[in-house]
C-alpha cells in the first residue's frame, strides 16, 4: 500500500530535510497501530532509521550550523546601550568602547551584533 502523499523527504546539500508534520503524524498513527518500522517508512516516504529515531524521540531536528556565539546576552545588551546613546557613532568607536568594557569580540562581531539590533553603523573608509 503506497501513501497518497508519496515521498515527502528531499535532500538539501547532502543532508536530509527535517520530517514534515504530515510525516510525523503518519508515523505516530501507524506506530500506535503496531505496524513495523519498514512499513511506516514506506508510508511516510522516509528512511527506516528516521522512523526509528522519531519513534524513540532521539531526533528533534537537525543541529544548527555554525559555531556558538562568542558574546553573551548581557554583553550584547551593553553594546545595544552604547548604540542607543549615540546612533551616529562609527563602528570603530563602538568597537573600541565595547572592548574597553571587557568584551572580547572582533570588529566583525561588533558589526554583526549592531546589524542584528536593526541598526546600521557608519564604517569609515580607509
Amino acid at each position: 500500500m503506497v501513501s497518497q502523499f508519496g515521498s515527502l523527504g528531499y535532500t538539501i546539500m547532502g543532508k536530509t530535510a527535517d520530517l514534515t508534520v504530515v510525516q510525523k503524524t503518519i508515523m505516530d498513527t501507524l506506530h500506535k497501530e503496531g505496524k513495523p518500522q519498514t512499513l511506516i517508512a514506506k508510508e511516510a516516504g522516509c528512511s527506516q532509521s528516521a522512523v526509528s529515531k522519531h519513534v524513540n524521540r532521539v531526533l528533534s531536528g537537525r543541529k544548527k550550523c555554525g559555531g556558538k556565539k562568542c558574546t553573551t546576552n548581557q554583553e550584547n545588551r551593553s553594546l545595544e546601550r552604547l548604540v542607543k546613546q549615540n546612533r551616529f557613532r562609527n563602528l570603530g568607536a563602538l568597537h573600541k568602547e565595547w572592548t574597553e568594557a571587557g568584551v572580547k569580540a572582533s570588529r566583525a562581531t561588533t558589526h554583526r551584533r549592531v546589524k542584528e539590533f536593526g541598526y546600521s553603523c557608519r564604517i569609515p573608509l580607509g
